[in-house]
């Protein structure tokens, strides 16, 4: 018995002076290698961090640098430098061109350096026609519930509601085409300078027949004739024969879509052949020769719970120059006002600015800044609201770089009326921003 047992523990001794003979000479070169291959991991690593380090560094160098260089483009870093050494935050002087100082300086810099082009780009050109053919609001007297007087029905359903306190024409069930009431409905009654305003209401939601098709022909009364293609006007941009424009801004969302539900003001100008469009503040489309002739008007809703307003139709005239040097003054019925107000609204900035232009190209001529008003209302706040609005016009051109020196401002209500009071073309003729010389 002891025998075995001897023999158990010598072979068990035997057995751990073979392994520990395996760690005290065999893994000698083997643990070499381990620790060559862990340092030149390591060695990587370091380096990789490096690498990622310095892109960092140079990646944070180059967001600075494009930072300035914006800033200089924009005119921003060395006026608001000068401003803050001045004790000034942003009231640098402005030049007869509407231009900062210091942005007009920065901005030639930056084309020295760069040699990148200097960009002169008006987004929003549109200036109503002089005339006005064919208007409605709808009238606050138009009968809730009732179908658009000043309007024919050709298919669907649309009906007079109140918004807000306002009255619009509202499409109900599956929407509805519509055109304007005229005697002469079946003539071409677009002249061949013409502009059309409208504001459309999409309602909050995302479907595709959230959209407006308009064409230039009265389905009910011209069919055959006229210019042929829709118009089509989506919650954020534009579609018209080949080209199609997104709103600045909206490009991230589809065609049909509408986060909020909001107002969009519509301007089109027809000019022998060149037409364009706008969306509230911005021209989207831009055809120089439209091929066809556009001779009436239809506007289509292809769902219920969307509204139309302010639609105008107006005759195009003569240059704003012209004018002057023929009758010494500027009628423009294009600067609106919200109602009873001097507050202006954005599409007013297409005759203001070339309104702008005209005093910075010709240095000479000077403004008094008259308001106008129809008959509605009485004759004391009529004058109080044509002065307000006169002041208020007059205002903005100031802000804009025009000098104080050259502009005056005063207004006469209801008591120079243009055109009758009995009609609602004649009121929009009324109601109107004069620019006399003196």
């Amino acid at each position: 018995m002891k025998k075995h047992t001897l023999n158990f523990k010598t072979s068990i001794f035997f057995k751990v002076l073979f392994v520990l003979g395996l760690f005290l000479f065999v893994p000698q070169q083997t643990e070499a290698q381990f620790f060559k291959k862990l340092a030149k991991k390591a060695k990587e690593k370091i380096e990789r961090e490096a690498d990622k380090r310095a892109e960092r560094r140079v990646n944070k160098k180059i967001d600075k640098e494009f930072d300035k260089a914006e800033g200089v483009l924009d005119g921003k870093n060395k006026g608001k430098k000068k401003d803050k050494e001045n004790g000034k935050e942003g009231n640098s002087n402005k030049n007869e061109k509407g231009a900062n100082n210091s942005e007009s300086t920065n901005s030639n810099e930056a084309k020295a350096k760069s040699n990148e082009p200097t960009v002169v780009w008006s987004k929003f050109d549109f200036v109503p026609g002089d005339t006005v053919i064919f208007e409605d609001g709808p009238s606050p007297d138009e009968e809730n519930g009732e179908f658009p007087s000043r309007w024919d029905l050709y298919k669907g359903s649309a009906e007079i509601a109140n918004v807000n306190g306002e009255n619009v024409i509202m499409f109900i069930d599956r929407g509805g085409d519509i055109i304007p009431y005229l005697k002469n409905a079946t003539e071409d009654y677009l002249p061949e300078v013409f502009t059309i305003e409208f504001d459309v209401w999409f309602e909050k939601g995302h479907t595709t027949s959230n959209r407006f098709f308009i064409s230039f022909i009265d389905k009910k009364n011209q069919w055959g004739k006229g210019l042929v293609g829709n118009f089509t006007v989506y919650p954020n941009g534009i579609e018209f024969e080949d080209t199609d424009k997104r709103y600045p801004g909206t490009e991230a969302l589809s065609w049909a879509e509408e986060p909020i539900g909001q107002w969009r003001h519509i301007s089109i100008a027809y000019t022998k052949g060149k037409f364009k469009a706008y969306m509230d503040d911005t021209r989207l489309i831009n055809i120089p020769h439209l091929e066809g002739n556009p001779w009436g008007f239809t506007i289509k809703s292809q769902k219920g719970n969307q509204y139309l307003k302010n639609f105008r139709i107006s005759k195009g005239g003569v240059k704003y120059y012209d004018r002057v040097l023929s009758e010494g003054k500027i009628i423009v019925n294009g600067i609106k006002f919200d109602v009873n107000k001097a507050t202006l609204k954005t599409e007013s900035i297409g005759p203001i600015n070339k309104i702008y232009q005209l005093m910075v190209d010709n240095p000479t001529v000077n403004f008094s800044v008259e308001g106008h008003t129809d008959s509605d209302g009485s004759d004391e706040t009529n004058m109080t609201l044509s002065k307000a609005r006169g002041k208020t016009v007059m205002d903005k051109l100031i802000s804009m770089g025009i000098s104080s020196s050259r502009l005056k401002s005063n207004g006469f209500g209801e008591s120079k009326p243009l055109d009758n009071n009995s009609t609602p073309e004649g009121k929009a003729n009324n109601r109107r921003v004069e620019f006399v010389k003196f």
